[in-house]
């Protein structure tokens, strides 16, 4: 009851304070920077609508100051050998790989206690997170200041990854709902991108920083896995895990100074890398591929593919993760394996 209670006072305290984003931008005294942020993630919010077509809610119609630098604080745990995360179940929402607190001491607290049970804990700030509408009567979910600031391909991706959640939510699959959410983000920030020929250029090279990231990632990911699936004893792999870890924060110092030039945006998450951060990465990254190629096949058509994604989440968990594996496979749904796929525009960097 406790960990309900902070969620709700939290979200209370979020929404209170919050105001009219069309008073603030006719208010006199709204700094100019924080206006031009206001006045674009309304033209994001209004594309999201009429181009993606994402549900047109009350959500981004209002703005929040909040006093600290995350909106929520995530906690995400793993077992020393093994990238599955610790799940928690909720009503509504069904079995997730984290619980989020507003307060951070409470966060901080839980992550005690994983550790005492010998997992691996990681807790990151989190700049927005989505209601799935439920708060549609409370006036949806607001903006805040912990992204407004963002450069103008990071807030597209985030508003567009925040309003897929409300158009399709499967109660128990994160990997499910996350990597539809960032495939969303990916395909529509092209597709604003393109519009926007400036703002294209500079995304586009974060956009390939970013793929190599993820790539370098998941081969991590894959080495660990087959590590703490091999027949090897717990003290081997506990030993070959050590050096996989060491090898690959050397590797990342190579591609940091050979390919971005010393650009230590994700010196951080090397830092604090472990098997819950590989594990919560792959929620976002595991199927999107497979979301993808299903917008191909049903011929760039946002309305058919939302509307396709809702289906698939109506289903049971293997039934899902079976179809969506067939796609990432080059295996079709039905009858429209023949169609041919529409090309998307350039790569757009993910959202963590």
């Amino acid at each position: 009851m406790a960990y309900y209670a902070q969620a709700i006072h939290g979200h209370l305290d979020l929404l209170a304070r919050s105001r009219p984003v069309a008073e603030l931008i006719a208010e006199p005294g709204t700094p100019a920077p924080l206006r031009a942020q206001l006045e674009l993630a309304q033209r994001l919010r209004e594309f999201a609508i009429s181009e993606l077509a994402l549900p047109d809610t009350r959500s981004y119609r209002r703005y929040a100051e909040l006093p600290r630098p995350a909106a929520v604080w995530n906690v995400v745990a793993a077992p020393e050998l093994s990238l599955a995360l610790q799940t928690w179940c909720f009503p509504v929402m069904g079995c997730v790989g984290y619980r989020g607190y507003f307060d951070r001491a409470g966060a901080d607290a839980l992550a005690a206690e994983l550790r005492e049970r010998k997992l691996e804990v990681l807790v990151y700030g989190v700049p927005a997170y989505s209601t799935l509408g439920w708060t549609e009567w409370l006036g949806g979910d607001p903006l805040l200041s912990s992204f407004i600031g963002w450069p103008e391909d990071e807030l597209a991706r985030l508003i567009f990854h925040e309003l897929a959640h409300q158009s399709a939510y499967a109660a128990d699959d994160t990997s499910f709902n996350e990597s539809y959410a960032t495939a969303v983000e990916r395909l529509g920030s092209r597709a604003w991108l393109a519009t926007r020929p400036r703002a294209q250029e500079q995304a586009e090279r974060a956009d390939e920083r970013r793929s190599q990231w993820r790539a370098f990632v998941q081969a991590q990911r894959q080495r660990l896995q087959a590590l703490y699936e091999s027949g090897l004893g717990d003290a081997e792999k506990r030993r070959r895990k050590a050096e996989l870890m060491r090898r690959w924060r050397e590797d990342y110092e190579t591609m940091k100074r050979e390919r971005w030039g010393g650009w230590p945006g994700y010196d951080e998450q090397v830092a604090r890398a472990n098997n819950a951060s590989f594990g919560v990465q792959a929620a976002y990254d595991e199927l999107v591929p497979a979301f993808e190629r299903l917008f191909a096949r049903e011929g760039g058509d946002w309305r058919r593919f939302h509307a396709e994604v809702r289906r698939l989440a109506a289903l049971s968990k293997d039934e899902r993760r079976a179809t969506l594996q067939a796609l990432s496979h080059g295996r079709g749904l039905n009858d429209r394996d023949n169609e041919p796929e529409e090309s998307t525009r350039a790569r757009h960097p993910h959202s963590s």
